[in-house]
């Protein structure tokens, strides 16, 4: 029997805070992918003063929290109506919204994940059925609550017709990974680390910028290994996954503590150590794959840091791990992938169909998840 497709837009607002991705696709929720558009809308100063200070915010009714949470549901709705005018489509053309929210606090050893987001404020403005909340079902069941993307990226390499074993690399404000295999049910992931976020935090702090472009800051420092080695002792590191992070797990202040004199070294040395903390980490999922990939593909905005992919691409060579390559090569859109999964997702949930898995987020049997809410006649 034939799977009905659907359509539907998928949206993301990641750790780095750098704005709404928004992603148009078609999709009958299993093996059938199909990108149609995009769009992107970035968070001004402005806005990110009132999200980011919710970072770590564990009562999701305070009144920061209610501000920003109606402020970043009407920029995603913002985004939804841009994209909508320009793929030339009307709200009763899609079937779907998969709304992902922001992840302001994230503790699933304690039985907490918290993505705000208002499912019904979005679907009232975009006339347009949305499901929300991903995550919740997954811990509440004893799992991690990430990464959710693995069963898009299985999807996307079937689809794409790619030769198992395969990794897909996405490297935002955390990095993370998906190991797919050539069984129906061979996927690892986990968050193997930072990614983005500290060299972000790093570049703001000492320049006013908000990201090394281009990997141009670290390319000119110098390494200081000792560092990389001390914070690579971290406890995360010897957890076995599935395992998942919180974007404040570590920050500029505590990975200072760890060594004595962080704040002395220049701005160019250290983009260039947390970028190889970054790079290290990354390589460290080698020691959980049973079988080493032939490519890696790379999504996330630090794929267009060429400094960290020299690096990467360098040190995998050298392991004979896989060749490292940018996803858009693919002809897919390395900055819509984890907006895709979303859209991707919300179908998924429509026809309780299992999102997350025991060898990604760590429940105990395949479940389902989301919140529907419907738009109101």
């Amino acid at each position: 029997m034939d799977k009905k497709v659907y359509t539907t837009i998928g949206l993301m607002s990641g750790t780095s805070l750098d704005g709404v991705d928004a992603a148009l696709l078609e999709t009958d929720g299993y093996d059938y992918v199909k990108p149609l558009n995009f769009h992107y809308i970035p968070y001004s100063d402005e806005e990110r003063a009132v999200i980011r200070p919710c970072f770590g915010q564990k009562d999701r009714n305070a009144v920061q929290v209610k501000e920003a949470e109606k402020l970043l549901t009407l920029r995603h709705a913002e985004t939804v109506l841009a994209l909508m005018e320009k793929a030339k489509i009307s709200a009763n053309e899609i079937d779907l919204v998969g709304f992902h929210g922001q992840t302001i606090y994230h503790a699933p050893k304690d039985g907490v994940t918290i993505q705000i987001g208002d499912g019904a404020l979005l679907a009232q403005e975009t006339g347009v059925d949305v499901i929300y909340d991903f995550r919740s079902n997954d811990v509440s069941q004893g799992g991690e609550g990430a990464p959710l993307a693995p069963v898009y990226h299985r999807a996307m390499v079937q689809s794409a017709h790619i030769q198992p074993p395969v990794v897909l690399l996405n490297i935002g404000g955390v990095s993370n990974i998906t190991w797919i295999g050539d069984g129906a049910n061979d996927l690892i992931a986990f968050d193997t680390g930072p990614g983005n976020a500290l060299i972000d935090d790093w570049i703001l702090q000492r320049t006013g910028e908000r990201f090394d472009q281009d990997g141009r800051y670290a390319s000119s420092g110098k390494i200081a290994d000792d560092y990389v080695q001390k914070w690579l002792k971290h406890s995360y590191f010897l957890q076995q996954p599935p395992k998942s992070l919180d974007r404040d797990e570590w920050d500029i202040a505590a990975l200072g503590r760890v060594v004595e004199d962080l704040d002395q070294m220049s701005t160019e040395d250290g983009a260039a150590t947390l970028t190889e903390f970054s790079v290290q980490a990354i390589l460290t999922s080698l020691e959980h794959m049973p079988v080493m990939p032939l490519h890696w593909y790379a999504a996330g905005g630090g794929r267009n840091n060429s400094y960290m992919m020299q690096r990467l691409k360098s040190e995998l060579a050298a392991r004979g791990a896989g060749d490292l390559r940018n996803i858009d090569v693919l002809n897919w859109n390395g900055d819509a992938v984890e907006a895709e999964c979303f859209g991707y997702l919300a179908v998924r949930s429509h026809l309780n169909l299992p999102i997350s898995f025991p060898l990604t987020t760590n429940v105990p049997k395949p479940l389902s998840g989301g919140i529907l809410s419907k738009v109101k006649k």
